[in-house]
């Protein structure tokens, strides 16, 4: 008779281990939560393309883990593609501009017609993606910081981490 033991799931592997091990480490639960929070935050910032960068100069900037802020980060990018749409419209909203049509032939249409028109009109839209963003942002950081930071520090306690 063997015994065998069930396999760790993916997400225990790859997300809950790393972070253990940070805090094993010496990370503060503190940092740790922080550096979550703001790689979820920076993760759906409406420019694709853009959240890697952002995480990594936050990550520089306040010394916080790079391989945790980057690893929220690329999880974070489904919500980031689910939130894109919807943030553009509340900037539309927010502004009182009328909704421009986001539908792929609609923009392509638009880039073929006249290039200079297209990045004016969408690039307007982005900034106020970013200004929603920016508006809802911060409270998603106290958010999720004020909800992990009680969590780590009991998994730090457990693990010996403090």
């Amino acid at each position: 008779m063997t015994d065998t033991v069930p396999a760790e799931s993916w997400w225990r592997r790859r997300v809950v281990a790393p972070v253990l091990a940070q805090l094993k480490q010496g990370a503060t639960p503190e940092k740790l939560a922080l550096t979550v929070a703001l790689g979820f935050a920076l993760g759906v910032f409406p420019i694709l393309g853009s959240a890697t960068l952002l995480c990594g100069l936050a990550a520089w900037a306040l010394r916080l883990n790079q391989p945790v802020i980057q690893l929220v980060n690329y999880l974070a990018y489904p919500a980031q593609l689910a939130l894109l749409i919807p943030t553009y419209r509340a900037g539309s909203d927010l502004f009182g501009i009328p909704h421009i049509p986001l539908s792929i032939s609609f923009i392509l249409e638009r880039f073929r017609a006249d290039v200079g028109q297209f990045l004016a009109d969408f690039g307007m839209i982005a900034v106020r993606g970013i200004v929603v963003w920016a508006l809802v942002a911060p409270l998603a950081v106290a958010v999720v910081y004020f909800t992990l930071r009680p969590l780590l520090r009991r998994a730090a306690v457990r693990i010996g981490g403090i």
